[in-house]
Protein backbone atom coordinates (compact mmCIF):
# COMPACT_ATOMS: atom_id res chain seq x y z
CA UNK A 1 0.00 0.00 0.00
CA UNK A 2 2.89 2.48 1.14
CA UNK A 3 4.76 1.43 -2.23
CA UNK A 4 1.61 1.88 -4.44
CA UNK A 5 0.90 5.18 -2.47
CA UNK A 6 -2.63 3.73 -1.86
CA UNK A 7 -5.38 5.37 -0.52
CA UNK A 8 -6.37 2.89 1.83
CA UNK A 9 -5.47 -0.12 3.23
CA UNK A 10 -7.65 -2.67 3.62
CA UNK A 11 -7.53 -6.04 5.85
CA UNK A 12 -9.94 -8.39 5.77
CA UNK A 13 -10.09 -11.12 9.35
CA UNK A 14 -13.62 -12.70 10.86
CA UNK A 15 -14.70 -9.83 13.14
CA UNK A 16 -16.45 -6.64 11.55
CA UNK A 17 -13.72 -4.53 12.66
CA UNK A 18 -11.65 -3.91 16.45
CA UNK A 19 -14.15 -4.35 19.02
CA UNK A 20 -14.93 -2.38 22.50
CA UNK A 21 -13.62 -6.13 24.05
CA UNK A 22 -13.06 -9.45 23.39
CA UNK A 23 -16.78 -10.64 22.70
CA UNK A 24 -16.05 -14.00 23.93
CA UNK A 25 -15.73 -12.27 27.62
CA UNK A 26 -18.03 -8.85 27.40
CA UNK A 27 -21.68 -9.35 25.77
CA UNK A 28 -22.14 -5.89 24.45
CA UNK A 29 -19.10 -5.54 23.13
CA UNK A 30 -19.03 -3.65 19.78
CA UNK A 31 -16.89 -2.97 16.67
CA UNK A 32 -15.40 0.46 16.56
CA UNK A 33 -15.83 2.91 13.81
CA UNK A 34 -12.98 5.07 14.25
CA UNK A 35 -9.31 4.60 15.91
CA UNK A 36 -5.55 6.23 16.21
CA UNK A 37 -2.95 4.03 14.86
CA UNK A 38 -1.57 5.04 18.71
CA UNK A 39 -4.60 3.30 20.48
CA UNK A 40 -4.22 0.32 17.98
CA UNK A 41 -0.89 -0.66 19.08
CA UNK A 42 -1.83 -0.45 22.68
CA UNK A 43 -4.25 -2.99 22.11
CA UNK A 44 -2.29 -5.22 20.09
CA UNK A 45 0.48 -5.04 23.05
CA UNK A 46 -1.59 -5.89 25.45
CA UNK A 47 -3.75 -8.79 23.53
CA UNK A 48 -5.85 -7.91 21.05
CA UNK A 49 -5.43 -9.88 17.75
CA UNK A 50 -7.31 -8.19 15.12
CA UNK A 51 -3.89 -6.21 14.11
CA UNK A 52 0.26 -6.34 14.56
CA UNK A 53 1.44 -3.28 14.81
CA UNK A 54 4.75 -4.30 13.14
CA UNK A 55 2.20 -5.43 9.80
CA UNK A 56 0.98 -2.24 9.16
CA UNK A 57 3.99 -0.06 9.96
CA UNK A 58 4.61 1.26 6.49
CA UNK A 59 1.16 2.29 5.95
CA UNK A 60 1.65 4.60 9.49
CA UNK A 61 4.49 5.82 8.08
CA UNK A 62 3.24 7.11 5.03
CA UNK A 63 -0.07 8.04 7.07
CA UNK A 64 -2.13 5.64 4.64
CA UNK A 65 -5.70 4.54 6.76
CA UNK A 66 -6.22 1.11 7.57
CA UNK A 67 -9.21 -0.78 7.47
CA UNK A 68 -10.21 -3.61 9.16
CA UNK A 69 -13.23 -5.20 7.74
CA UNK A 70 -15.11 -8.90 7.78
CA UNK A 71 -14.39 -11.24 5.14
CA UNK A 72 -17.65 -12.84 6.06
CA UNK A 73 -19.49 -10.14 6.22
CA UNK A 74 -18.00 -7.64 3.65
CA UNK A 75 -20.89 -4.86 4.01
CA UNK A 76 -20.15 -4.45 7.49
CA UNK A 77 -18.47 -0.58 8.17
CA UNK A 78 -15.51 -2.10 10.33
CA UNK A 79 -12.96 -0.07 11.98
CA UNK A 80 -10.59 2.82 10.27
CA UNK A 81 -7.00 3.41 11.74
CA UNK A 82 -5.84 6.61 11.03
CA UNK A 83 -2.77 8.40 11.74
CA UNK A 84 -4.57 11.05 13.97
CA UNK A 85 -6.11 11.36 17.21
CA UNK A 86 -9.64 10.08 17.09
CA UNK A 87 -11.65 11.73 19.68
CA UNK A 88 -15.56 10.74 19.58
CA UNK A 89 -16.61 11.56 23.04
CA UNK A 90 -15.61 8.20 24.62
CA UNK A 91 -12.96 8.13 27.58
CA UNK A 92 -11.66 4.47 27.15
CA UNK A 93 -12.60 3.55 23.86
CA UNK A 94 -11.65 -0.20 24.82
CA UNK A 95 -10.37 -2.72 27.55
CA UNK A 96 -8.30 -5.73 26.58
CA UNK A 97 -6.16 -8.35 28.72
CA UNK A 98 -3.21 -10.27 28.36
CA UNK A 99 -3.01 -13.58 30.47
CA UNK A 100 -1.07 -16.05 31.40
CA UNK A 101 1.67 -13.89 32.71
CA UNK A 102 3.90 -13.49 36.27
CA UNK A 103 4.71 -10.67 38.56
CA UNK A 104 8.05 -10.61 39.88
CA UNK A 105 8.82 -8.25 43.21
CA UNK A 106 12.22 -6.81 44.39
CA UNK A 107 11.85 -5.28 47.46
CA UNK A 108 13.56 -3.82 50.04
CA UNK A 109 14.03 -0.69 51.68
CA UNK A 110 17.99 -0.74 50.81
CA UNK A 111 17.14 -0.18 47.37
CA UNK A 112 15.63 4.01 48.07
CA UNK A 113 17.87 6.30 46.30
CA UNK A 114 20.86 3.50 45.22
CA UNK A 115 21.74 4.46 41.70
CA UNK A 116 21.69 1.74 38.94
CA UNK A 117 19.51 -0.99 40.88
CA UNK A 118 17.00 -0.79 38.35
CA UNK A 119 19.77 -1.12 35.53
CA UNK A 120 20.92 -4.05 37.23
CA UNK A 121 17.30 -5.70 37.54
CA UNK A 122 16.86 -4.76 33.39
CA UNK A 123 20.25 -6.24 32.81
CA UNK A 124 19.51 -9.61 34.34
CA UNK A 125 15.85 -10.12 32.49
CA UNK A 126 18.42 -9.00 29.50
CA UNK A 127 20.96 -11.62 30.52
CA UNK A 128 17.80 -14.22 30.25
CA UNK A 129 16.22 -13.44 27.05
CA UNK A 130 13.02 -12.90 28.71
CA UNK A 131 10.61 -9.99 27.69
CA UNK A 132 9.53 -7.49 30.26
CA UNK A 133 6.13 -6.73 29.28
CA UNK A 134 5.41 -3.91 32.07
CA UNK A 135 6.99 -1.96 34.94
CA UNK A 136 5.71 -0.44 38.10
CA UNK A 137 7.93 0.87 40.88
CA UNK A 138 6.61 2.56 44.19
CA UNK A 139 8.01 6.30 44.59
CA UNK A 140 9.80 5.26 47.72
CA UNK A 141 11.83 3.38 45.33
CA UNK A 142 11.85 0.44 47.75
CA UNK A 143 10.31 -2.36 45.35
CA UNK A 144 10.11 -2.82 41.73
CA UNK A 145 7.30 -5.05 39.77
CA UNK A 146 8.00 -6.92 36.62
CA UNK A 147 5.69 -8.75 34.48
CA UNK A 148 6.89 -11.28 32.52
CA UNK A 149 5.50 -14.37 30.58
CA UNK A 150 4.83 -17.12 33.55
CA UNK A 151 6.95 -19.54 32.25
CA UNK A 152 9.73 -17.29 32.76
CA UNK A 153 9.75 -16.73 36.45
CA UNK A 154 11.42 -20.13 37.20
CA UNK A 155 14.79 -19.21 35.83
CA UNK A 156 14.23 -15.04 36.62
CA UNK A 157 13.83 -15.12 40.34
CA UNK A 158 16.91 -17.14 40.96
CA UNK A 159 18.64 -15.17 38.89
CA UNK A 160 17.38 -12.04 40.09
CA UNK A 161 18.68 -13.40 43.59
CA UNK A 162 22.10 -14.10 42.35
CA UNK A 163 22.28 -10.46 41.15
CA UNK A 164 21.09 -9.19 44.63
CA UNK A 165 22.96 -12.00 46.65
CA UNK A 166 25.29 -9.65 48.40
CA UNK A 167 22.03 -7.35 48.59
CA UNK A 168 19.98 -9.64 50.48
CA UNK A 169 22.36 -11.40 52.80
CA UNK A 170 22.73 -7.67 54.26
CA UNK A 171 18.94 -7.15 54.23
CA UNK A 172 19.05 -4.40 51.82
CA UNK A 173 16.71 -6.18 49.48
CA UNK A 174 14.49 -8.38 52.08
CA UNK A 175 13.05 -10.58 49.28
CA UNK A 176 12.29 -11.64 45.79
CA UNK A 177 8.81 -12.69 45.06
CA UNK A 178 6.59 -14.20 42.01
CA UNK A 179 3.06 -14.49 41.63
CA UNK A 180 1.28 -16.43 38.98
CA UNK A 181 -0.80 -16.70 36.87
CA UNK A 182 -1.98 -13.56 36.99
CA UNK A 183 -2.96 -10.56 33.65
CA UNK A 184 -2.51 -7.55 32.61
CA UNK A 185 -6.27 -5.86 32.12
CA UNK A 186 -5.82 -2.41 29.94
CA UNK A 187 -8.23 0.10 29.40
CA UNK A 188 -6.88 2.29 26.03
CA UNK A 189 -8.10 5.69 24.64
CA UNK A 190 -7.30 8.90 23.12
CA UNK A 191 -10.19 10.40 25.56
CA UNK A 192 -8.40 9.45 28.38
CA UNK A 193 -5.88 12.72 28.07
CA UNK A 194 -6.31 14.83 30.28
CA UNK A 195 -9.78 14.07 31.78
CA UNK A 196 -10.01 14.09 35.44
CA UNK A 197 -11.28 11.05 37.00
CA UNK A 198 -10.62 8.24 34.55
CA UNK A 199 -8.34 6.46 37.12
CA UNK A 200 -10.84 6.83 39.73
CA UNK A 201 -13.76 5.42 37.54
CA UNK A 202 -11.50 2.17 36.49
CA UNK A 203 -10.48 1.81 40.63
CA UNK A 204 -14.03 2.14 41.47
CA UNK A 205 -15.20 -0.17 39.29
CA UNK A 206 -12.86 -2.70 40.02
CA UNK A 207 -13.68 -2.19 43.50
CA UNK A 208 -17.32 -3.13 43.33
CA UNK A 209 -16.44 -6.09 41.23
CA UNK A 210 -14.41 -6.94 44.26
CA UNK A 211 -11.12 -7.45 41.96
CA UNK A 212 -7.98 -6.98 43.53
CA UNK A 213 -5.13 -4.76 42.27
CA UNK A 214 -1.63 -5.76 42.26
CA UNK A 215 0.05 -3.25 40.26
CA UNK A 216 -0.69 -0.92 38.14
CA UNK A 217 1.21 1.52 35.70
CA UNK A 218 0.15 4.94 33.14
CA UNK A 219 2.58 6.21 30.79
CA UNK A 220 2.34 10.21 30.69
CA UNK A 221 0.77 9.86 26.85
CA UNK A 222 -2.12 8.97 29.12
CA UNK A 223 -2.66 7.05 26.31
CA UNK A 224 -3.61 3.41 28.89
CA UNK A 225 -4.10 2.59 32.27
CA UNK A 226 -2.68 -0.93 32.77
CA UNK A 227 -3.29 -3.00 35.83
CA UNK A 228 -2.28 -6.63 37.42
CA UNK A 229 -4.91 -8.80 38.53
CA UNK A 230 -5.06 -12.32 39.52
CA UNK A 231 -5.70 -15.21 36.47
CA UNK A 232 -8.95 -15.68 37.63
CA UNK A 233 -10.16 -12.19 37.75
CA UNK A 234 -8.91 -10.93 34.24
CA UNK A 235 -12.12 -11.72 32.62
CA UNK A 236 -14.34 -10.30 35.79
CA UNK A 237 -12.19 -6.92 35.71
CA UNK A 238 -12.60 -6.71 31.40
CA UNK A 239 -16.33 -6.90 32.18
CA UNK A 240 -16.31 -4.03 35.08
CA UNK A 241 -14.16 -1.86 32.98
CA UNK A 242 -16.07 -2.17 30.39
CA UNK A 243 -19.36 -1.60 31.33
CA UNK A 244 -18.41 1.80 33.66
CA UNK A 245 -17.34 3.42 30.39
CA UNK A 246 -19.61 1.61 27.43
CA UNK A 247 -22.83 1.26 29.82
CA UNK A 248 -25.86 1.34 27.18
Amino acid sequence: AAALNADELQIFTDVSGVMSADPRIVNGAKPLAKMSYAEAAELAYFGAKVIHPRTVLPAIEARIPVRILNTFAPADAGTTITADPVFDGSVVKATTSLGGLGLITVQGAGMSGVPGFAARVFDTTAAEKVSVLMISQSSSENSICLVVPAESTERLKPALERMFSAELRRHDVERVDVDTPVAIVAAVGEGMRGTPGVAARVFGALGRAKVNVMAIAQGSSELNISLVVAENDREKAVRAIHEEFHAA
